[in-house]
């Protein structure tokens, strides 16, 4: 079994937020894969069940706000018996890389991402990530705390659709395979 978790933070009002990139991602891979979310109190999150070559895959988005998700991610590693090293990988929004840019780390430090730091707290900083860039120029005009809870443009979301199409959903089977490995890639490459 794999663990695919994002960061973000649950509620309509963020749904289309910068910090929710994790969840966008995990919701095209649930939609086209026919994955069910289900809120699962237990866990604090929503969850979906899908399999990826032949591998049972449980997509998730935890209920507790983006800064808190350490927790979450333990209780599932713990319940499950998973290898953080090998079954977890997260997803999430990366403010320091341009839009549209991904990098895959096999480990590392949270580089002042504070729902990175909760996971590393209650994981250690050992799992797979998958940083999806949200930076752009109207970054330079809001402080961070603005700019992650805003909005994507209706072309940014079009964008980011496409690239959770094409190179996120690649990367995600190669981790499925235990074949990722760290690597960037922008919208243009």
């Amino acid at each position: 079994m794999k663990l695919l978790f994002a960061q973000g933070n649950p509620g309509r009002q963020y749904a289309r937020t910068r910090h929710n990139t994790g969840f966008i991602a995990l919701d095209a891979l649930a939609e086209a894969q026919g994955g069910t979310w289900r809120t699962q109190e237990k866990f604090r999150a929503d969850i979906a069940e899908i399999s990826l070559q032949g591998e049972k895959i449980l997509l998730v988005k935890p209920l507790s706000f983006y800064n808190e998700t350490g927790q979450v991610a333990r209780g599932l590693v713990d319940f499950y018996k998973l290898n953080i090293a090998g079954d977890v990988l997260v997803i999430h929004d990366e403010l320091a890389l341009p839009f549209g840019t991904i990098r895959v780390r096999e480990k590392g430090s949270d580089a002042g991402n504070n729902g990175i730091k909760s996971l590393n707290a209650h994981l250690g900083q050992s799992y797979a990530r998958i940083r999806i860039g949200i930076w752009n120029e109207r970054r330079d005009s809001m402080n961070d705390a603005d700019f992650v809870l805003s909005a994507f443009s209706e072309e940014e979301i079009k964008q980011l659709h496409q690239l959770i199409e094409t190179k996120i959903t690649e990367l995600i089977e190669a981790f499925v395979k235990g074949d990722l490995e760290p690597v960037s890639h922008t919208l243009e490459a």
